[in-house]
């Protein structure tokens, strides 16, 4: 990653032995309810890279993270289990100690050797970390000095260095405040994040092709808007609830099931521009020809012509589905946000299982992310024959909708800090 492209710091331009670092990583996994284990640690093993470069240059690593939230409280745990992973997969001890900045923490902290980690308590025990703070409070960087994590551990380090792209999108003391004060660089998992959604909004090759579905389909409207008034996008195959309300967007009628679907969750305001989307950039826009539904336990198929019926679409047609093959098989550069259907259900798996499948065989650069998106791809294929899979899922949709997101602005600005 080119610094002075980017304006955020590669890690090599520091010297870090004998030096103190905090280290920002997203280690947020999904957590067994029942049993409060991990259930997926594939963030623990992104982290793994950029954790084992600054051990292996003799730095006194403190990690720093976060496991749950408010708004998810059953996954707000310890991260002792974060910390005996990290162990086994760097074949070293990381050690942990259940105290986020205190003075058991600070200690551990000013005790550490060269080449020797250890992992702080759950950032989220603290009031100042979680989101509804930041949602009331809107504190700037520059006025978060102040709090308990940035003035208790930023005078032990002589480095922060921020791994923790699936988090941009948060306004948190541990994300944005450490930049003021201390030298920062990105880490190896941000650089990489980072220029593969540039890749694919900025220097595709083309075409570059966008799959948009899923339920969340407020992702998908904002990626569309940024991606075709900007050029970025070459064709946007619409599915799921994104495709349906194309649909109903171009003037079909899916019948009052499917009305009162996207009524209840209150999605018919995204019809208005789907209109204006149709209108201007109809021609790149590919949306379902034909809809899947059950009948008497089995999978029945109809044309959209052929509407409206009072049925539930749970999934794209097979007509659809050679569509979209054939525009994923001519594909320079392919990016995927959701599921084709409710492909939990296996009569409605085809629109997803074929389209990932076409993707795995593509000879395009394939680039997906989001938790809904890379766990339909885990059901259907071998996810190494993807060329990219995105950690994050709301910070890369906000990328993707040209947001501006308070990490990236924030190693920006510290780009220049006369303390670097």
């Amino acid at each position: 990653m080119d610094a002075k492209v980017t304006k955020i710091r590669s890690m090599d331009e520091f010297n870090y032995e004998n030096k103190t670092v905090i280290l920002r990583v997203d280690i947020n996994s999904p957590i067994n309810p029942e049993t409060k284990k991990i259930m997926s640690d594939n963030r623990i093993k992104k982290s793994i890279p950029t954790i084992k470069y600054l051990i292996d240059r003799k730095a006194k690593l403190a990690i720093i993270a976060h496991q749950g939230d408010t708004l998810d409280y059953h996954n707000l745990i310890p991260l002792e289990e974060h910390a005996e992973k990290l162990s086994k997969l760097l074949n070293q001890e990381v050690k942990y100690i259940d105290d986020v900045c205190g003075l058991a923490a600070r200690e551990a902290v000013k005790s550490l050797k060269p080449g020797e980690a250890i992992l702080l308590g759950n950032l989220r025990y603290l009031s100042e970390e979680i989101s509804s703070f930041e949602d009331v409070v809107k504190l700037e960087p520059k006025n978060m000095l102040n709090t308990y994590l940035i003035r208790s551990l930023a005078p032990l380090a002589d480095y922060y260095v921020n791994d923790a792209f699936a988090a941009a999108h948060r306004n948190a003391p541990s994300m944005v405040a450490f930049q003021e004060v201390l030298p920062t660089a990105g880490g190896l998992l941000l650089e990489k994040e980072i220029q593969a959604l540039v890749k694919v909004m900025e220097a595709p090759d083309r075409p570059n092709v966008f799959v948009l579905g899923g339920l969340k389909i407020s992702d998908a409207f904002g990626m569309m808007e940024q991606v075709l008034e900007n050029g970025s996008a070459d064709k946007i195959l619409a599915c799921g609830v994104t495709g349906n309300i194309m649909l109903m967007a171009k003037g079909y009628d899916l019948g009052e099931k499917n009305a009162k679907f996207i009524k209840d969750r209150s999605l018919e305001v995204f019809i208005e521009p789907a209109k204006e989307y149709l209108r201007k950039y109809g021609h790149r826009i590919t949306f379902p020809a034909d809809l899947a539904f059950e009948k008497d336990g089995q999978r029945q198929e109809i044309s959209v012509e052929e509407l409206p019926a009072n049925e539930m679409y749970l999934d794209i047609g097979s007509k659809t589905i050679e569509i979209f093959k054939d525009a994923l098989k001519s594909a320079g550069t392919i990016f995927v946000n959701g599921p084709a259907g409710v492909y939990e259900n296996k009569l409605f798996e085809n629109g997803t299982k074929e389209i990932w499948n076409s993707i795995a065989k593509a000879e395009g650069y394939s680039v997906i992310g989001g938790g809904d998106t890379v766990s339909a791809a885990q059901h259907f294929i071998d996810t190494s024959k993807i060329n990219y899979v995105c950690t994050a899922g709301g910070a890369m949709v906000r990328f993707l909708s040209g947001v501006k997101m308070p990490l990236i602005e924030a190693m920006k600005n510290a780009y220049d800090r006369k303390h670097i």
